[in-house]
């Protein structure tokens, strides 16, 4: 079938805008609905099942191998900090997961042991210093290693969601203190996924 010049730039016209629309109603959608550390950080895909959900108090550090916050040497992963890194007394290196702070998410990777000591007093998680900044609004400090503008508050309660064990000895259920030696121990028994996860899951 042949069309005329003016019809044939019509048709492309029209199809150009169509393809405009349903790509810009693609890029709304796909976004998510709560907000992220405005860092580029976002919510977990839907597809990530939540394995283990509770909430903690949690600290901050930064360990980067100069000895300016006590540290001595990489964190336990062998990886280098950073952003996005936290320590846990029990999980396994490289469990995966986010937490929440006042609706803000972040994701994070178990790369490193800690807190040692606060962890007997119910301090579960010890957050990267960048992302404890982003999350309360304060200010990474290079030189100190420390939060600025959050008014000394070295603590913040979060809520925490599970989304991927790491393969290695660690506690794969809710966390306990270092003191404990959970984190030294291989979990073949992780916890159950709580049961909304799995009710999700089993949605068509």
């Amino acid at each position: 079938m042949r069309f005329s010049l003016a019809l044939r730039n019509r048709l492309i016209a029209a199809t150009l805008l169509g393809a405009s629309v349903l790509t810009s109603a693609g890029v709304v959608s796909a976004l998510p609905a709560a907000a992220d550390t405005g860092t580029g950080s976002t919510a977990p895909a839907a597809s990530e099942t939540a394995l283990l959900k509770g909430s903690t108090k949690a600290s901050y550090f930064w360990d980067d191998s100069s000895g300016r916050a006590g540290d001595t040497g990489l964190p336990a992963s062998g990886k280098p900090m950073q952003k996005g890194m936290i320590a846990s007394p029990s999980w396994p290196l490289f469990t995966e997961g986010y937490v929440i702070y006042k609706g803000k998410k972040a994701k994070f990777f178990v790369g490193d042991r800690g807190p040692g000591v606060p962890s007997s007093s119910g301090v579960m998680i010890d957050l990267d210093a960048k992302t404890f900044a982003d999350l309360t609004g304060g200010t990474f400090n290079s030189s100190s290693l420390g939060v600025d503008g959050v008014d000394g508050a070295g603590h913040i309660k979060v809520d925490y969601v599970i989304t991927k064990w790491g393969d290695g000895v660690g506690k794969k259920n809710y966390p306990v203190a270092y003191a404990s030696g959970a984190w030294k121990v291989m979990d073949d028994n992780p916890a159950a996924p709580p049961t909304t996860a799995l009710a999700d899951a089993a949605r068509p």
